[in-house]
């Protein structure tokens, strides 16, 4: 991975994590990483844990961010957070995979958009 995408894709997270802040979630963790891969975000939205993919895009070239969510990365996805709630038994209750969508044009402000059950 390239240093410009390793920073597009950390500054994607932190505007991910203040985003759901702003929506009343308290962020758990930020890169957890399992055998089955690295969780961007872990939040708690009331009762429910959310383990959250982040996708940033600087430009729709190959298509939106979300188009990076292939089923291969769904498995993925969902194996990581099985895998995550196994070793931390304390998080019981209901949980689900977001997906956060994020379009960085230049100066502009980003683009958002929140798939919420997006995995599953």
């Amino acid at each position: 991975m390239t240093r410009a995408k390793k920073e597009l894709g950390d500054w994607g997270e932190r505007v991910a994590a203040r985003y759901l802040q702003r929506k009343g979630y308290q962020i758990l963790g930020r890169k957890a990483r399992t055998e089955y891969g690295e969780i961007d975000l872990i939040a708690r939205q009331g009762t429910a844990t959310v383990f959250v993919e982040v996708k940033t895009r600087s430009n729709t070239a190959y298509g939106y961010p979300e188009a990076a969510i292939t089923a291969n990365k769904q498995a993925h996805l969902l194996a990581a957070a099985q895998a995550y709630l196994q070793a931390n038994p304390s998080l019981d209750g209901d949980w689900r995979i977001d997906v956060i969508a994020i379009l960085r044009r230049g100066n502009l402000a980003p683009e958002i958009v929140h798939f919420e059950n997006a995995v599953g």
